[in-house]
């Protein structure tokens, strides 16, 4: 009974199909003030790059709005003047917009949250549910945001004032300039109050985004019973295995099952066909099939032969060439004595081989023994 309690804690690290379960249901990793650094950087870079072009741009609107002349009234032509006063100062806006949008992906695909989820749209009680809400507001998530958010405002503020103080001096003269000048200067006075508030947004997202990767992923953990039963699942439980393997145990009778465990080697195709071969030096006087067979029978071949520690070796062409010409109980054909002699002296020296690292020798079938799967023979 005392091992329960850790049944239920959530103790393991959430597996990869977890991961991605949750991915697809829309949980992936957000930090809302990495996106709001990132829209700031970029209106800050806009206006020190293109608001001089915006503001030259909307001062030569206004003033052929305001300039009337006899051509204009006899040649009246309102989609021209439309066109040609509306593309001047769309094109720094779509700049803008085009920033803007570049902004909100990127926020995404730094933190590998990229990508179309239509299950987090979908309907879930869970969410208009007001005692959620209300656990969410004076929980511990509503207590992590409302330090956020007074952290948030403690910086930006000590920012703002800092730069009201260092810019007044600036701003009283603004009265003694020319319109031009004077709209110049406060166009670059807010670009750098945008830029350094930015600044204090990317501190704050530095912060933000490690404690929500943080959150994420003790939200994601799992219990091990929840591992297990995932395992099952994904691989199918032990129970059922091992009532597989006694299944494929009592394919094969008695005698076959025994001649596997006395197998020198048995060759897969890997898994449609089997093989087992035995090779007794001074006995045999060539190798002798002890036991063929596909499907089920082929499975249960190699499982009888890796419980007996018969090497089982992957050699598809000669597998299939000593299953389609050979029965159980007779010697190889004779066209395939100088494969198998190559396999047979890798085996014989298998411990010698894996501890150089030796992989196992590519033999050569004869054309004449060439089969597919069905049995035909190839040319």
């Amino acid at each position: 009974m005392a091992s329960q309690p850790d049944q239920d804690q959530k103790t393991e690290q959430a597996t990869p199909k977890k991961r991605a379960d949750a991915k697809r249901e829309g949980d992936v990793l957000m930090s809302r003030e990495l996106a709001t650094a990132l829209m700031m950087l970029a209106a800050a870079g806009w206006i020190l790059a293109a608001g001089g072009w915006f503001v030259q741009s909307a001062s030569d609107l206004v003033r052929r709005g305001l300039t009337l002349s006899a051509a204009d009234v006899a040649d009246f032509d309102p989609a021209q003047a439309l066109l040609r006063n509306g593309v001047d100062i769309l094109l720094p806006l779509i700049s803008l917009f085009a920033l803007a949008l570049g902004a909100a992906l990127a926020g995404p695909a730094m933190l590998g949250s990229w990508g179309w989820r239509g299950k987090a749209l979908a309907f879930k009680g869970n969410r208009i549910n007001p005692i959620n809400g209300l656990k969410r507001i004076f929980g511990l998530q509503g207590a992590i945001e409302l330090g956020k958010a007074l952290a948030k405002v403690l910086l930006l503020g000590t920012i703002g004032y800092w730069l009201v103080v260092q810019s007044l001096p600036a701003i009283m003269n603004l009265a003694a300039a020319d319109l031009i000048g004077a709209i110049g200067l406060a166009g670059k006075a807010i670009g750098h109050a945008m830029l350094a508030l930015a600044g204090g947004l990317v501190v704050i997202a530095l912060i933000d985004v490690p404690a929500q990767w943080h959150q994420r992923n003790k939200r994601l953990m799992m219990t091990k019973q929840q591992i297990k039963e995932e395992m099952r699942q994904s691989d199918g439980a032990p129970e059922l295995k091992q009532a597989q393997r006694q299944r494929q145990h009592e394919i094969m009778s008695g005698s076959a099952r025994k001649a596997v465990t006395e197998a020198t080697v048995v060759l897969t195709n890997p898994t449609h066909f089997s093989v087992a071969l035995r090779y007794r030096p001074g006995t045999d006087a060539a190798p002798v099939v002890v036991a063929r067979g596909r499907g089920d029978v082929a499975l249960s071949i190699r499982e009888l032969a890796r419980d007996a520690n018969v090497p089982v070796l992957e050699y598809p062409q000669l597998t299939r060439a000593i299953y389609f010409t050979s029965r159980a109980g007779r010697v190889i054909p004779e066209e395939l004595f100088v494969a198998v002699a190559t396999v047979l002296a890798f085996v014989f020296r298998l411990e010698q081989a894996v501890a150089e690292g030796t992989a196992p020798p590519v033999v050569d079938i004869p054309p004449s023994h060439h089969f597919d799967p069905e049995g035909r023979r190839g040319a």
